[in-house]
Protein backbone atom coordinates (compact mmCIF):
# COMPACT_ATOMS: atom_id res chain seq x y z
CA UNK A 1 0.00 0.00 0.00
CA UNK A 2 1.36 3.57 -0.57
CA UNK A 3 0.46 6.69 0.22
CA UNK A 4 0.60 8.11 -3.43
CA UNK A 5 -1.91 5.22 -4.95
CA UNK A 6 -5.01 6.91 -5.20
CA UNK A 7 -7.09 4.81 -7.53
CA UNK A 8 -6.65 1.64 -9.37
CA UNK A 9 -8.32 -0.05 -12.38
CA UNK A 10 -10.96 -2.93 -12.05
CA UNK A 11 -12.52 -5.32 -14.49
CA UNK A 12 -16.02 -5.17 -14.96
CA UNK A 13 -18.72 -5.88 -17.48
CA UNK A 14 -20.24 -3.28 -18.72
CA UNK A 15 -23.55 -2.71 -20.25
CA UNK A 16 -23.37 -0.35 -23.43
CA UNK A 17 -25.73 0.28 -26.72
CA UNK A 18 -27.97 -2.61 -25.52
CA UNK A 19 -25.21 -5.85 -25.02
CA UNK A 20 -22.76 -6.36 -22.45
CA UNK A 21 -19.19 -5.80 -22.92
CA UNK A 22 -15.81 -6.31 -21.10
CA UNK A 23 -14.29 -3.15 -20.09
CA UNK A 24 -12.41 -1.64 -16.92
CA UNK A 25 -12.98 1.54 -14.92
CA UNK A 26 -11.02 3.27 -12.10
CA UNK A 27 -11.66 2.86 -8.40
CA UNK A 28 -10.45 4.70 -5.75
CA UNK A 29 -8.78 3.32 -3.01
CA UNK A 30 -10.36 3.75 0.47
CA UNK A 31 -7.96 2.09 3.45
CA UNK A 32 -8.06 2.52 7.49
CA UNK A 33 -6.63 5.49 8.86
CA UNK A 34 -6.09 5.68 12.41
CA UNK A 35 -4.62 8.87 14.05
CA UNK A 36 -2.72 8.39 17.08
CA UNK A 37 -2.15 10.98 19.89
CA UNK A 38 0.99 10.70 21.85
CA UNK A 39 0.40 6.77 21.13
CA UNK A 40 -3.82 6.89 21.95
CA UNK A 41 -5.73 6.04 18.51
CA UNK A 42 -7.66 9.00 18.36
CA UNK A 43 -10.08 7.84 15.90
CA UNK A 44 -10.12 5.57 13.12
CA UNK A 45 -11.87 5.79 9.77
CA UNK A 46 -12.18 5.01 6.53
CA UNK A 47 -10.05 7.45 4.14
CA UNK A 48 -8.11 7.64 0.81
CA UNK A 49 -4.44 7.35 1.69
CA UNK A 50 -3.09 10.83 0.20
CA UNK A 51 -2.66 13.71 2.20
CA UNK A 52 -2.72 12.01 5.27
CA UNK A 53 -0.82 14.37 7.02
CA UNK A 54 -3.02 17.49 5.98
CA UNK A 55 -5.81 15.08 7.21
CA UNK A 56 -4.47 14.12 10.94
CA UNK A 57 -2.99 17.77 11.49
CA UNK A 58 -6.95 19.26 10.06
CA UNK A 59 -8.94 16.93 12.31
CA UNK A 60 -6.73 17.61 15.51
CA UNK A 61 -7.33 21.48 14.59
CA UNK A 62 -11.07 20.39 13.96
CA UNK A 63 -11.45 18.27 17.53
CA UNK A 64 -9.83 21.06 19.34
CA UNK A 65 -7.09 19.26 20.09
CA UNK A 66 -5.23 21.38 19.17
CA UNK A 67 -5.47 25.47 18.50
CA UNK A 68 -1.80 25.70 16.18
CA UNK A 69 0.32 23.21 14.69
CA UNK A 70 3.09 24.60 16.74
CA UNK A 71 1.64 22.66 19.89
CA UNK A 72 2.52 19.58 17.38
CA UNK A 73 6.06 17.89 17.70
CA UNK A 74 5.21 16.04 14.76
CA UNK A 75 3.76 14.10 12.83
CA UNK A 76 4.81 10.64 10.86
CA UNK A 77 2.63 8.11 8.73
CA UNK A 78 3.52 4.64 9.30
CA UNK A 79 2.33 2.26 6.94
CA UNK A 80 1.21 -1.36 8.77
CA UNK A 81 -0.80 -4.08 7.93
CA UNK A 82 -4.62 -3.30 8.42
CA UNK A 83 -3.88 0.67 7.12
CA UNK A 84 -2.07 4.03 7.77
CA UNK A 85 -1.57 5.54 11.02
CA UNK A 86 -0.93 9.01 11.58
CA UNK A 87 1.14 8.98 14.59
CA UNK A 88 0.53 12.61 16.20
CA UNK A 89 3.71 14.02 18.61
CA UNK A 90 2.13 16.92 21.17
CA UNK A 91 4.63 19.22 22.85
CA UNK A 92 5.03 18.38 26.41
CA UNK A 93 3.05 20.99 27.53
CA UNK A 94 0.27 20.42 25.34
CA UNK A 95 0.56 16.61 26.28
CA UNK A 96 -0.07 17.17 29.67
CA UNK A 97 -3.44 18.70 28.58
CA UNK A 98 -4.53 16.12 26.36
CA UNK A 99 -7.16 13.28 27.39
CA UNK A 100 -8.25 11.54 24.77
CA UNK A 101 -11.75 10.30 23.91
CA UNK A 102 -10.83 6.99 22.37
CA UNK A 103 -13.41 7.34 20.10
CA UNK A 104 -13.97 4.63 17.42
CA UNK A 105 -14.99 6.09 13.75
CA UNK A 106 -14.51 2.94 11.73
CA UNK A 107 -17.68 2.10 9.95
CA UNK A 108 -20.04 3.33 6.92
CA UNK A 109 -17.90 6.01 5.38
CA UNK A 110 -19.30 9.64 5.94
CA UNK A 111 -21.32 10.01 8.75
CA UNK A 112 -18.78 11.61 10.48
CA UNK A 113 -19.39 10.58 13.67
CA UNK A 114 -19.70 6.92 14.09
CA UNK A 115 -18.78 5.43 17.77
CA UNK A 116 -18.76 8.67 19.11
CA UNK A 117 -19.10 7.79 23.08
CA UNK A 118 -21.50 10.54 23.81
CA UNK A 119 -24.07 12.69 23.24
CA UNK A 120 -22.73 15.40 24.49
CA UNK A 121 -19.91 15.41 22.13
CA UNK A 122 -21.69 14.80 18.45
CA UNK A 123 -23.15 18.21 19.62
CA UNK A 124 -20.04 20.40 20.82
CA UNK A 125 -20.31 23.86 21.96
CA UNK A 126 -18.67 26.06 18.99
CA UNK A 127 -17.11 29.14 18.87
CA UNK A 128 -19.37 31.34 16.70
CA UNK A 129 -17.93 32.72 13.20
CA UNK A 130 -17.44 36.66 14.17
CA UNK A 131 -15.25 37.23 11.02
CA UNK A 132 -17.60 39.59 8.54
CA UNK A 133 -16.19 39.18 4.76
CA UNK A 134 -18.16 39.81 1.85
CA UNK A 135 -18.33 38.35 -1.25
CA UNK A 136 -19.74 38.42 -4.47
CA UNK A 137 -22.25 35.97 -5.43
CA UNK A 138 -20.10 35.30 -8.92
CA UNK A 139 -16.98 34.20 -6.74
CA UNK A 140 -19.54 31.10 -5.49
CA UNK A 141 -19.83 29.90 -8.65
CA UNK A 142 -16.16 30.54 -9.97
CA UNK A 143 -14.78 28.59 -6.93
CA UNK A 144 -16.50 25.81 -7.62
CA UNK A 145 -15.96 25.86 -11.17
CA UNK A 146 -12.40 26.14 -10.06
CA UNK A 147 -12.39 23.10 -7.95
CA UNK A 148 -14.20 21.03 -10.69
CA UNK A 149 -11.44 21.35 -12.82
CA UNK A 150 -8.70 20.14 -10.19
CA UNK A 151 -10.71 17.17 -9.03
CA UNK A 152 -8.48 14.53 -10.81
CA UNK A 153 -9.42 11.79 -8.78
CA UNK A 154 -13.33 12.29 -9.24
CA UNK A 155 -13.18 12.71 -12.69
CA UNK A 156 -10.86 9.21 -12.66
CA UNK A 157 -13.29 7.30 -10.56
CA UNK A 158 -16.32 9.35 -9.88
CA UNK A 159 -16.55 8.01 -6.75
CA UNK A 160 -14.75 10.51 -4.25
CA UNK A 161 -15.82 13.86 -2.54
CA UNK A 162 -13.49 17.19 -2.82
CA UNK A 163 -13.18 20.41 -0.76
CA UNK A 164 -11.58 23.30 -1.29
CA UNK A 165 -11.08 26.96 0.16
CA UNK A 166 -11.21 29.81 -2.04
CA UNK A 167 -9.50 33.65 -1.22
CA UNK A 168 -11.20 36.49 -3.63
CA UNK A 169 -7.61 37.87 -3.84
CA UNK A 170 -5.91 34.53 -4.49
CA UNK A 171 -8.79 32.28 -5.97
CA UNK A 172 -8.83 29.01 -5.08
CA UNK A 173 -6.14 27.75 -3.08
CA UNK A 174 -6.61 24.50 -2.52
CA UNK A 175 -8.52 21.13 -3.35
CA UNK A 176 -8.38 18.07 -1.36
CA UNK A 177 -10.43 14.70 -2.41
CA UNK A 178 -11.47 11.66 0.10
CA UNK A 179 -14.08 8.91 -0.15
CA UNK A 180 -15.44 11.04 3.39
CA UNK A 181 -16.57 14.12 2.83
CA UNK A 182 -16.06 15.09 6.17
CA UNK A 183 -11.98 13.58 5.58
CA UNK A 184 -11.54 15.90 2.39
CA UNK A 185 -12.26 19.14 4.53
CA UNK A 186 -10.11 17.61 7.37
CA UNK A 187 -7.54 17.82 4.70
CA UNK A 188 -8.11 21.60 3.56
CA UNK A 189 -7.92 22.06 7.40
CA UNK A 190 -4.46 20.54 8.04
CA UNK A 191 -3.27 22.40 4.39
CA UNK A 192 -4.20 25.66 5.86
CA UNK A 193 -2.96 25.82 8.86
CA UNK A 194 0.44 23.74 7.21
CA UNK A 195 0.63 26.93 5.30
CA UNK A 196 -0.58 29.80 7.65
CA UNK A 197 -3.27 30.59 5.80
CA UNK A 198 -5.79 32.63 7.60
CA UNK A 199 -9.15 30.95 7.51
CA UNK A 200 -11.54 34.01 7.87
CA UNK A 201 -10.12 35.22 4.76
CA UNK A 202 -12.14 33.23 2.28
CA UNK A 203 -14.92 30.37 1.93
CA UNK A 204 -15.26 26.62 1.56
CA UNK A 205 -16.43 24.94 -1.12
CA UNK A 206 -17.52 21.05 -1.29
CA UNK A 207 -19.21 18.73 -3.54
CA UNK A 208 -21.75 17.22 -1.07
CA UNK A 209 -24.45 17.59 0.93
CA UNK A 210 -24.47 19.60 4.50
CA UNK A 211 -23.95 17.58 7.28
CA UNK A 212 -23.83 18.98 10.44
CA UNK A 213 -20.27 17.82 10.99
CA UNK A 214 -18.73 19.97 7.97
CA UNK A 215 -20.45 23.18 9.61
CA UNK A 216 -18.73 22.32 12.80
CA UNK A 217 -15.76 22.31 11.23
CA UNK A 218 -16.39 25.25 9.48
CA UNK A 219 -17.06 27.23 12.58
CA UNK A 220 -13.87 25.93 14.12
CA UNK A 221 -11.31 26.88 11.41
CA UNK A 222 -13.30 30.16 11.77
CA UNK A 223 -14.64 30.38 7.84
CA UNK A 224 -17.45 32.48 7.77
CA UNK A 225 -19.24 30.73 4.72
CA UNK A 226 -19.54 27.15 3.32
CA UNK A 227 -20.87 26.24 -0.29
CA UNK A 228 -21.75 23.01 -1.60
CA UNK A 229 -23.11 21.45 -4.55
CA UNK A 230 -26.03 19.95 -2.80
CA UNK A 231 -28.88 20.52 -0.11
CA UNK A 232 -28.11 20.59 3.80
CA UNK A 233 -29.54 18.47 6.22
CA UNK A 234 -31.93 20.29 8.83
CA UNK A 235 -29.37 20.13 11.51
CA UNK A 236 -26.90 21.68 9.65
CA UNK A 237 -28.87 24.78 9.01
CA UNK A 238 -29.90 24.98 12.63
CA UNK A 239 -25.75 24.36 13.51
CA UNK A 240 -24.98 26.72 11.00
CA UNK A 241 -27.24 29.16 12.16
CA UNK A 242 -26.46 28.87 15.60
CA UNK A 243 -22.70 29.35 14.45
CA UNK A 244 -22.67 32.63 12.78
CA UNK A 245 -21.93 30.22 9.57
CA UNK A 246 -23.28 31.40 6.19
CA UNK A 247 -24.47 28.02 4.97
CA UNK A 248 -25.21 28.46 1.18
CA UNK A 249 -26.26 25.05 -1.03
CA UNK A 250 -27.69 23.32 -4.05
CA UNK A 251 -24.82 25.36 -5.95
CA UNK A 252 -25.48 24.62 -9.61
CA UNK A 253 -23.63 26.82 -12.07
CA UNK A 254 -24.75 30.52 -11.16
CA UNK A 255 -27.58 29.60 -9.27
CA UNK A 256 -27.92 28.88 -5.39
CA UNK A 257 -29.83 29.03 -2.49
CA UNK A 258 -29.01 30.57 1.32
CA UNK A 259 -29.90 29.30 4.75
CA UNK A 260 -28.31 31.30 6.69
CA UNK A 261 -26.85 34.77 7.46
CA UNK A 262 -27.07 36.10 3.83
CA UNK A 263 -25.47 39.11 4.78
CA UNK A 264 -22.02 38.48 3.28
CA UNK A 265 -23.44 37.90 0.08
CA UNK A 266 -23.28 41.25 -1.94
CA UNK A 267 -26.74 42.36 -2.65
CA UNK A 268 -28.61 39.55 -0.35
CA UNK A 269 -29.09 42.34 2.63
CA UNK A 270 -29.11 46.32 2.48
CA UNK A 271 -25.99 47.36 2.83
CA UNK A 272 -27.13 48.78 6.38
CA UNK A 273 -27.75 45.61 7.68
CA UNK A 274 -24.75 43.92 7.05
CA UNK A 275 -23.03 47.18 8.95
CA UNK A 276 -24.19 46.75 11.95
CA UNK A 277 -23.75 43.06 12.59
CA UNK A 278 -19.99 44.52 11.22
CA UNK A 279 -20.40 46.88 14.64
Amino acid sequence: MSESLASRRRRALLFRDGRFVPGERAVPEEVAVAISVDGSTHAVMMASPRDVEDLGLGLTLSERIVSHPREIERIEVVETEAGLDCQIRLDPERGRTYVARRRQMTGPVGCGLCGVESLELAAPVLPVVRAEPRFDPAMLAEAMEAMAREQRLGRETRAVHAAGFFAPDRGLMVVREDVGRHNALDKVVGHLARNDVDSASGFVAITSRVSVELIQKTAVMGSALIVAVSAPTALAIDEAERAGVTLVAVARGAEFEVFTHPRRLRGAVPAEEHASHAA
